[in-house]
C-alpha cells in the first residue's frame, strides 16, 4: 500500500507539473499572437512586454502573491497580509515542498508552480489590449502590482477559501479569477490611455490598423488552444486513480470541443455579418469558446460544451464590433475574448453544472470586474500622473520598437526614422 501511495503521490506530482509546463507555454503562445495582430514597427516591444511580465509575475508571486492568495486568514473578505516574503512565515512556497493537508497527494511545489504560471496569464491578456502606445516600463509596474496584490486578493475569495467560495461561487479553471480579471485590469487601462492614433476618424468611423503577421498570429491561437489543455485539465489536481483519469479525459474532450465551437460560430456570423470569413475573428472564437469553458469543463457534455464555446464565438464577434463603436480600441480584442466571454463562462455553470446557482455567479462576476476594475484604475492613473502611460505622438507614429527598445523586428523590411 505505501509503495502504490508513493506511486499515485508521483503520477500526481508529474501531471501536474506537465500540466504547469503546458501553460507556461501559453505565455508563447500570447506572445506569437499579439505580435501577429500589431503592427510590425510595434512588434519588438510587444515581445519585450510578454517576457518581461512573465518574469515579473513568477517573482511576484514566489515574493507575495501565493501567500496572499493561499494563506491562513481569520477572515473571509481581508487574506493574510502580516507575511509577505518567502522565508518569512509557514503560508510561504517553501513550506509547502512535501505537500499539506489540504493535498497530501501532490508535492505543494507543483501546486506553486502551476498557480504562478497562471498569474502570469492574468497578466498576459492586459498587454495586448493596451498595445501600440503604452510606455513599456508604466506596463511594467503596474505588472508587478497586478500580479503581487490585485491578482492574489480576488483568488483569494475563490480559491483560497474566502467569502465567494463560501458563498457557492464556481470557477473551474478561471473564466473569473484568471481571464475576466485580467480583462477588468486592461479595460481601465485602455480607457486611460485612449486610443491609437488614427483608429477613429474625427467623422467616427472605425479605421482598421491591421496585423503585420496572420501566420505568427495564428500559430500563437493554435499554440494557446494546445496550453489551454494543461489549463483546465492541470485543474482537475488528480489524475492517478480511475475516476479522476476519466474526469480528465472530459475536460479535454469539452476544452477541445469548446475551441472548435467558438471558430465555426465566429466564422459563420463573420460570413453573414462582413460577408467574408474574417480570420482575426476565427482566432478570437476559438479563444472565446476556450474562455467560455474554463468555468465549467467538467460537467458539459462534449455536445454542449461545443454549444457554449459557439455562444462564445458569436459573442466576441459582437463585442469586439461593439467596442469599437465605443472607441474602446483594443488591438487584440483581450477584453472581448477574456472579459466579455469570461462572463458568458460564468453564467454558463448552472446550464450543466446542478450545484451552481446564478446569483452566486452573478455575485462572483460582479465582485471580480468591481475589484479589479477601480484598483486597476487607481494604479494606472497613480502611474499616469508619476511617470505618464503613454508615448509621445511622434513615437507612437514612428513605432514602439524603435522608441522603446532600441530596435527592429523587421530591419530588413521596415525603415524606421529613428535610424
Amino acid at each position: 500500500m505505501e509503495q502504490l501511495a508513493q506511486l499515485s503521490y508521483a503520477l500526481d506530482t508529474f501531471y501536474f507539473l506537465v500540466c504547469g509546463a503546458l501553460v507556461m507555454w501559453m505565455a508563447a503562445g500570447f506572445s506569437m499572437l499579439e505580435a501577429g495582430l500589431v503592427r510590425s514597427k510595434n512588434t519588438t516591444e510587444i515581445l519585450a512586454k510578454n517576457i518581461g511580465l512573465y518574469s515579473i509575475a513568477c517573482t511576484m508571486y514566489l515574493l507575495c502573491g501565493y501567500a496572499i492568495m493561499y494563506g491562513s486568514s481569520d477572515s473571509a473578505y481581508i487574506p493574510n497580509f502580516s507575511d509577505l516574503i518567502l522565508g518569512s512565515s509557514d503560508n510561504d512556497v517553501a513550506s509547502v515542498t512535501a505537500g499539506g493537508d489540504d493535498a497530501p497527494y501532490y508535492s505543494g511545489l507543483s501546486d506553486f508552480f502551476f498557480q504562478v504560471v497562471f498569474v502570469a496569464t492574468a497578466m498576459s491578456i492586459v498587454s495586448g489590449a493596451v498595445a501600440e502606445r503604452m510606455k513599456l516600463w508604466s506596463f511594467f509596474l503596474f505588472a508587478i502590482v497586478l500580479t503581487g496584490l490585485i491578482y492574489p486578493v480576488q483568488g483569494f475569495w475563490k480559491w483560497g477559501g474566502g467569502f465567494l467560495d463560501a458563498n457557492g461561487f464556481l470557477d473551474f479553471a478561471g473564466s473569473g479569477v484568471v481571464h475576466l480579471c485580467g480583462a477588468s485590469a486592461a479595460l481601465a487601462g485602455v480607457l486611460l490611455l485612449g486610443p491609437r492614433k488614427g483608429k477613429y476618424t474625427p467623422e467616427g468611423r472605425v479605421q482598421a490598423l491591421p496585423g503585420a503577421n496572420l501566420p505568427l498570429a495564428t500559430l500563437g491561437t493554435f499554440v494557446l488552444w494546445l496550453g489551454w489543455f494543461g489549463f483546465n485539465g492541470g485543474s482537475q489536481l488528480k489524475v492517478a486513480d480511475v475516476e479522476n483519469a476519466n474526469a480528465v479525459a472530459l475536460i479535454f474532450t469539452n476544452t477541445n470541443a469548446a475551441a472548435a465551437g467558438g471558430v465555426i460560430a465566429a466564422l459563420i456570423l463573420a460570413r453573414l455579418w462582413f460577408g467574408k470569413a474574417d480570420l482575426t475573428m476565427m482566432l478570437n472564437g476559438a479563444l472565446a469558446g476556450l474562455v467560455a469553458i474554463t468555468a465549467e469543463p467538467l460537467t458539459p457534455s462534449p455536445l454542449a460544451a461545443t454549444a457554449i464555446g459557439a455562444v462564445g464565438g458569436l459573442i466576441v464577434v459582437g463585442s469586439i464590433v461593439t467596442l469599437d463603436k465605443l472607441k474602446i480600441d483594443d488591438p487584440v480584442g483581450a477584453i472581448s475574448v477574456h472579459g466579455v466571454v469570461g462572463m458568458w463562462g460564468l453564467l454558463a455553470v448552472p446550464l450543466t453544472n446542478s450545484d451552481a446557482n446564478f446569483g452566486a455567479q452573478l455575485l462572483g462576476l460582479v465582485t471580480i470586474f468591481v475589484w479589479t476594475f477601480v484598483v486597476s484604475g487607481l494604479v494606472w492613473f497613480v502611474i499616469k500622473m508619476i511617470m505618464g502611460i503613454r508615448v509621445g505622438e511622434e513615437e507612437e507614429m514612428q513605432g514602439v520598437d524603435w522608441t522603446e527598445c532600441g530596435l527592429e523586428a523587421y530591419p530588413e523590411f521596415v525603415h524606421s526614422g529613428g535610424k
